[in-house]
């Protein structure tokens, strides 16, 4: 059995995968597998039992995937904490900050309203390694669970304060507030609808709303970090200063500026990392950035003696490294940007706080920030029905890679990667314009097809 994907175990709701069983047996594993160690512990104390933070996004499947997550666990003696509908980030957030066990967050990210997906933070709310997964998996398969009865069953408490306590960690983090800027903030219709106009506003920000009314079917529906033609748009007519924009789970931020024009992960990581280093934050002058981040981001970077490390494309892999290495800031083009110091997942609120922090601080529009990075023109090409695992080692495709790189020089990049889940090549060129970016994918995504069509 794999159920865990690259963020959790995700598919439609009610579906062949994803129904009220599994996640019922699924919380009942991980209370096995992430109680072992502590349960021990726990028990030597009359009366105390593990605690599980559990929250979720506004979807309607999300009610009862909760209650049966919550379910399994209280079955297996595990006390929860339900914090209702609430962002990723805020979920991991109070897991350390209550001194949780681990914690479950149910959600589909950016997908339409009929997917959800059930995510898994370990104590100190991390993401979980690859190995604890498989043995969660397994512990599904081979059925056992903890069946305490009377008054080691756990309860199912209301997390009454866990908006409020996310808001005030949020609010202590900024460097600077946010008076006399103007946001439209798009909360895509998720979890993020509450919180984030209450920061913000909080923070001193003028502050105009679209995509915060759920209804349980509209998340991410037209709005949000995946469609952002309605934020440029709000944010033209208004006349406000810079546009903000969440995913349904609101791990995410990308931004527009004034004049409606997109700010991506990669420039937001690059004024983080020019004001972090400023104020001493950046450890080792280092940003951690994945192979998808534009060449842009190197070149700008480089100028301003900020070291960038690359790893493979997810988020998970990004964190993964920032802890290897103790660094304080890593992202991706999309958005997910981690700033270690203050959170252990992508965070879309605390992003975006940080960068209209700056806009106030150094009092200069999103425009003039983000400038500090050219962005290269990025063309992508996905070379479909091929053998993908043959790419890295075909002389013919190899060979094909190295002219167009020597061709390129330091004006440009080349990647070509796998897909993890379809037969496909993603190819991907990069070049000082764009006609000849796309002239030399094209080139590439040919030679693929025509050396390793299955």
């Amino acid at each position: 059995m794999a159920l865990f994907g690259t963020d959790g175990v995700r598919g439609l709701a009610n579906g062949q995968l994803l129904t009220a069983e599994l996640a019922l047996h699924l919380a009942q594993a991980t209370a096995v597998v992430l109680g072992q160690g502590r349960i021990a512990d726990a028990r030597r104390t009359v009366g105390k039992r593990l605690t599980a933070v559990v929250a979720r996004d506004p979807r309607i499947s999300g009610h009862f995937l909760s209650a049966a997550v919550e379910a399994g666990l209280a079955s297996s003696g595990v006390d929860v904490l339900d914090a209702g509908t609430l962002p990723t980030p805020a979920a991991a957030f109070l897991i350390s900050d209550v001194d949780a066990d681990f914690g479950v967050m149910i959600s589909a990210s950016h997908n339409a309203a009929p997917d959800n997906g059930i995510k898994i933070f370990a104590r100190g709310g991390v993401k979980l390694p690859d190995l604890v997964e498989q043995r969660i998996e397994e512990h599904i398969e081979s059925g056992e669970k903890l069946q305490p009865t009377g008054g080691d069953v756990g309860r199912v408490i209301r997390f009454a304060d866990a908006e409020d306590r996310y808001v005030m960690h949020l609010l202590a983090s900024l460097p600077h507030r946010l008076d006399g800027i103007h946001v439209v903030l798009d909360c895509a219709n998720g979890a993020a609808s509450g919180a984030s106009p209450e920061v913000f506003t909080a923070a001193g920000a003028k502050v105009t709303v679209i995509g915060a009314d759920p209804d349980g079917l509209n998340i991410n529906d037209g709005v949000g970090s995946t469609h952002l033609d309605k934020l440029a748009a709000e944010v033209i007519r208004v006349g406000a200063d810079v546009g903000i924009a969440h995913d349904g789970d609101a791990d995410r931020c990308l931004a527009v500026d004034a004049q409606g024009n997109i700010i991506d992960g990669d420039q937001i990581m690059a004024i983080l990392a020019v004001a972090m280093k400023s104020r001493g934050k950046l450890v080792d002058d280092t940003l951690v950035a994945t192979v998808m981040s534009n060449l842009g981001l190197h070149v700008a970077m480089r100028e301003q003696g900020i070291t960038v490390r690359q790893t493979a494309v997810g988020d998970r892999y990004v964190l993964e490294d920032m802890t290897a290495g103790g660094y304080s800031l890593g992202g991706e083009q999309s958005g997910h940007v981690i700033m270690s110091e203050f959170a252990t997942t992508g965070d879309g609120l605390l992003t975006g706080l940080h960068l209209v922090a700056e806009m106030a601080r150094q009092k200069k529009s999103i425009a003039e920030l983000a400038s500090i990075m050219t962005v290269y023109p990025q063309v992508m090409i996905n070379v479909k029905d091929v053998d993908k695992d043959a790419v890295s080692d075909h002389a013919g495709v190899q060979e094909a890679v190295k002219d167009v790189e020597s061709q390129l020089g330091s004006t440009g990049r080349v990647l070509l990667r796998k897909s993890g889940t379809e037969p496909l090549v993603r190819v991907m060129v990069e070049a000082a314009d764009a006609e000849t970016a796309n002239s030399h994918a094209e080139s590439l995504a040919e030679t693929v097809r025509r050396h390793l069509a299955l």
